[in-house]
């Protein structure tokens, strides 16, 4: 996309310069020197470009000028853009003049060799800068604009909900909470869904989305305490539409990654053969049906004993589904597999239990293949008043704090479903990113605050 600031070229831009004279900004991402030849690869943040400084062609100021440019320096050029196949993207620049915004003081602390992930986040503001993480948040604008595009194009309205919520979705044991002024305790919100359920009331289909939180004293390589989540919410919609729709909203956002972002990809060493195979219809499995795979594959359930010891058990009907089975279950399967109707037992009070068996909740989760796993987690909600009272008085959940939740059983109540898809695991997946913590600016766990 051309810049609407003529002065300015980047370099992502400049296969659309051949042979003309450009002027680019940015900082040293290395700097050699042979003889009267000088190479300079300028990084400004659309990718980076070799910029080639001949002696004989430049004043001897100009040339000297470029000796200083160290690791991160921040520079210009004036040059001639040269179409040359061997280069990355296609083009190198002949510089012609050079001018420095700053030159760092020492060296800079991430240099090419090997550094341990501890020194690493601590440097996280620096770190950025790598070509891999680069890469990394480069799709994850991507797969953002690709989500947003989906819902606009699709007739949802964006209905953003509060950050500082009065009650929690899920009772608040795994919540942060702070006390908000005279009237008592408030909590990060860790699922902006009620509230979306009462925009669905007035606008039918919406989504919300933005951060949310959770108090988890988790360590895997797949949690964050504080992280991004879209929350589409549909009037009318039951357990089948809403499952077809994270199919729809998945296909697109992987199909505009591969269109989007091949350089990025590339970059990364992503196998974009599996990303192709992202198409609708992904297979399906009820819980029952994904238990008995496990069970017939002979996959565990690991428990810990109050001694400290592990037990191995046959994998039982009832219970919740963690990192080992989710990846067995997905070791059949070369793209997402939807897994629905959960036990009520592990699943959250406001789901609408399965009529045809009481067991169970119209609920549903999306995994990803390549041991991505849970994207996506959803379901119907219960519409009824008087079963979702059952549940709030069984969760043992403050009743004042839900009754304007009850209130959206009492005026128009409606068959209604939605589902959050995590931002970051899903980028996670398509990048190939080994760990979470790189998939999101500046990540927070449960060990780390800072940068």
């Amino acid at each position: 996309m051309e810049s609407r600031y003529k002065t300015y070229i980047y370099v992502e831009q400049l296969g659309n310069y051949i042979g003309k004279e450009v002027t680019l900004r940015g900082w040293v991402y290395d700097r050699t020197e042979k003889g009267k030849l000088q190479f300079i690869k300028l990084r400004d943040g659309t990718g980076i470009v070799q910029c080639v400084l001949f002696k004989p062609n430049v004043a001897e100021d100009v040339f000297e000028r470029a000796k200083s440019l160290v690791q991160e320096a921040s520079f210009g050029i004036r040059g001639v853009v040269r179409e040359d196949a061997r280069a990355p993207g296609g083009v190198e620049v002949d510089i012609a003049d050079v001018w420095i915004y700053h030159i760092p003081p020492e060296q800079y602390p991430i240099t090419p060799k090997e550094h341990g992930i501890e020194f690493l986040m601590e440097h996280r503001h620096l770190w950025l800068r790598s070509q891999r993480q680069w890469a990394i948040l480069r799709v994850r604008a991507a797969v953002v604009r690709a989500i947003r595009e989906f819902f606009d194009a699709n007739g949802f309205v964006l209905a953003d909900s509060p950050i500082l919520t009065p009650n929690a979705c899920e009772g608040t044991s795994t919540l942060f909470e702070t006390e908000y002024f005279d009237l008592g305790k408030a909590y990060l919100s860790q699922s902006g869904q009620l509230y979306a359920e009462a925009s669905a009331m007035a606008l039918g289909r919406v989504y919300t989305f933005g951060p949310t939180f959770r108090a988890e004293r988790s360590k895997t390589r797949r949690h964050l305490t504080e992280f991004w989540m879209v929350e589409p919410e549909m009037a009318f919609f039951e357990l089948d539409d809403t499952m077809d729709l994270a199919e729809d909203l998945v296909e697109h956002i992987v199909q505009t990654v591969l269109r989007q972002c091949q350089r990025e990809l590339a970059v990364l060493g992503r196998d974009t053969s599996k990303l192709e195979k992202v198409r609708r219809p992904f297979y399906r499995l009820s819980y029952t049906e994904a238990v008995e795979y496990l069970q017939k594959r002979g996959v565990k359930l690991i428990k810990k004993n109050p001694d400290g010891s592990e037990s191995q058990y046959d994998f039982p009907w009832g219970e919740d589904f963690g990192a080992p089975q989710e990846e067995a279950i997905m070791e059949q399967f070369d793209k997402p597999c939807i897994i629905h109707r959960y036990p009520a037992e592990v699943k959250a009070f406001y789901m609408k239990r399965d009529p045809s068996d009481p067991r169970v909740v119209l609920a549903m989760d999306m995994l990803a293949p390549e041991g991505g796993g849970e994207i996506i987690g959803g379901s119907q909600r219960e519409d009824d008043y008087d079963r979702l009272l059952e549940r709030i008085r069984a969760e043992h959940l403050p009743l004042d704090a839900f009754q304007w939740y009850l209130d959206l059983r009492k005026y128009g109540s409606v068959p209604h479903s939605g589902f959050g898809l995590g931002l970051e695991r899903t980028v996670k997946w398509i990048t190939g990113a080994e760990h979470i913590r790189e998939v999101i600016p500046f990540p927070r766990m449960i060990y780390r605050i800072v940068p």
